[in-house]
């Protein structure tokens, strides 16, 4: 490997501090503050200083720290509590641990190009896995032409030039749309915000499988609701108080569906008698609910430890391929069959 030749005094004389600040900012010393340590850091990156051998390791010696990022909410991203995204960190920080490396869940919220570049060349860690790609498609292009180490967890989307992980949407929610019309529905409610690049491509598979079956698909079923309970009832409110006649929804999440469900049994309507219900994720509080709820299953294990390896086999290279997995039905009461 190539030695570099910058020395802490060229970093000092950069920054315009002592060689002991210096020393002790690649520390990660509490003595210096946070905006002068970042400034040395990211100096230290830029001038190819190994400063991270220097800092210390954890508690535990881990081989490595990989940081994770939920980019500015929209549409998925409306909560760090949203169940998936609780169940994808875990999924994440199970592989981390397979492979030695500790994890860290950053603050921060990047809403622009400029919040990923300064994250991404301030950070300790040894990559970012970011969970989410809002609106930032565009952004990350424009990131992956530098040499930092990212992932990002989200749909596959065109002229795509960085590595994402995702799930198969429009196939998950093709499978969803497809079983409601076996079971004999012809009025299906496709309810999420299609302004998220995951409910866009769950919304294509719905469109998909109406047009597989040669039915003609209704605008007026196709509803914006956000990723959260309230905003899924009031959205199905809002179809009832319309007059709207419908006899399957196919939500874009569980939180969606669990929304939805909600909004029906207070009308009076049997789910899934009269109206049967298909959600996305397979969150465990899913098979809870009364009546349990048919769903997409996302593998959120085989993601984690995609996630990990190709942020880790990609440093210093190319970045690795997009990965779309695949998603299986679970039918249980909420479609009646």
């Amino acid at each position: 490997m190539r030695k570099s030749s910058t020395r802490l005094e060229d970093l000092a004389a950069r920054a315009g501090v002592s060689i002991s600040t210096v020393s002790r900012a690649l520390n990660d010393s509490p003595a210096v503050n946070q905006r002068t340590k970042q400034a040395i850091w990211k100096l230290a990156r830029e001038l190819d200083y190994p400063f991270r051998r220097y800092m210390p390791a954890g508690p535990i010696g881990a081989e490595g720290t990989i940081a994770v990022v939920v980019p500015n909410p929209q549409g998925r991203e409306a909560s760090l509590t949203d169940s998936f995204f609780l169940k994808l960190f875990a999924g994440v920080a199970e592989a981390a641990r397979e492979r030695g490396c500790d994890v860290v869940f950053s603050h921060i919220a990047p809403a622009t190009y400029e919040d990923l570049s300064a994250a991404m060349e301030t950070t300790r860690a040894d990559g970012v896995i970011f969970l989410g790609q809002s609106s930032l498609h565009e952004a990350f292009n424009r990131l992956a032409d530098s040499d930092l180490s990212f992932v990002v967890w989200g749909a596959q989307l065109p002229r795509q030039r960085y590595c994402s992980v995702g799930s198969d949407n429009p196939a998950g929610a093709r499978k969803a749309a497809k079983h409601l019309f076996r079971l004999g529905r012809r009025r299906i409610v496709f309810l999420g915000d299609a302004e998220a690049p995951e409910a866009m491509q769950r919304l294509r598979g719905y469109l998909a499988a109406h047009e597989a079956l040669g039915v003609v698909p209704d605008e007026t079923l196709i509803v914006p609701a956000h990723f959260e309970v309230e905003g899924a009832e009031a959205a199905t409110d809002a179809l009832l108080s319309r007059g709207v006649v419908f006899d399957g929804v196919v939500a874009a999440s569980d939180l969606i569906a669990l929304g939805a469900i909600r909004a029906l049994q207070r009308a009076g309507l049997s789910v899934p008698k009269d109206v049967s219900v298909v959600g996305y994720d397979n969150v465990p509080f899913s098979q809870l609910n009364s009546p349990s709820l048919s769903t997409i299953d996302q593998d959120t294990a085989k993601a984690g430890r995609l996630l990990v390896s190709k942020l880790l086999g990609a440093k210093g290279g190319r970045p690795a391929r997009p990965e779309r997995l695949p998603t299986d039905l679970i039918i249980r009461e909420s479609c009646g069959g």
